[in-house]
């Protein structure tokens, strides 16, 4: 029986947009600047205010395209150790989240972590989430940073910075040419 979560389902979005969100989020940290750039969050803004209610919805489906994919690599590489891989990855994600009060408040980490359990057991994340409510204003910020703590994870593990975008940009490369 297919579940109403089944990744099948569910909208791709806009995995482009997306991957270059969480990419530079990357890049800027890793560049040392752990402040927002004004001229960045400017230009974000604007970004976000010109896709429209319809381009909002296919970023935010684009984003949990991003955590499926991030927990299903994750998954794959856990059981070659056999390992699970919420057992491994949601413990570190939630402490890491607990450490980032501005960004992430403490009532979104149960939201970020389920999320991030139903990708890994092979749901999809934006359906599992609509199972509630549609998305909130305040759930934005720990969807990115539940996004971009994902792909660091990966990053870390192959010890490359750059990791968790090429995994998804071949991927994306792949599709297009099917």
């Amino acid at each position: 029986m297919t579940s109403s979560c089944d990744p099948a389902l569910a909208p791709a979005g806009d995995v482009s947009a997306a991957l270059m969100m969480i990419d530079s989020r990357i890049k800027q940290v890793h560049d040392g600047d752990t402040d927002p750039d004004p001229v960045q969050r400017e230009l974000l803004e604007q970004f976000t205010a010109s896709l429209g209610a319809d381009g909002i919805e296919d970023l935010l489906d684009g984003v949990c395209t991003l955590i499926y994919m991030f927990m299903q690599w994750l998954r794959m590489a856990h059981e070659d150790h056999d390992k699970d891989v919420v057992e491994y990855v949601v413990p570190n994600l939630v402490a890491t989240m607990r450490m980032m009060p501005k960004s992430v408040p403490a009532e979104a980490i149960p939201t970020m972590a389920a999320l991030v359990i139903a990708a890994g057991s092979g749901l999809s994340p934006n359906l599992w989430r609509l199972q509630f409510g549609y998305w909130t204003e305040e759930e934005m910020t720990p969807l990115e940073a539940t996004a971009f703590l994902l792909a660091e994870h990966i990053n870390r593990m192959t010890d490359d910075r750059s990791f968790a975008t090429s995994l998804i940009s071949d991927a994306l490369s792949r599709a297009e040419g099917e």
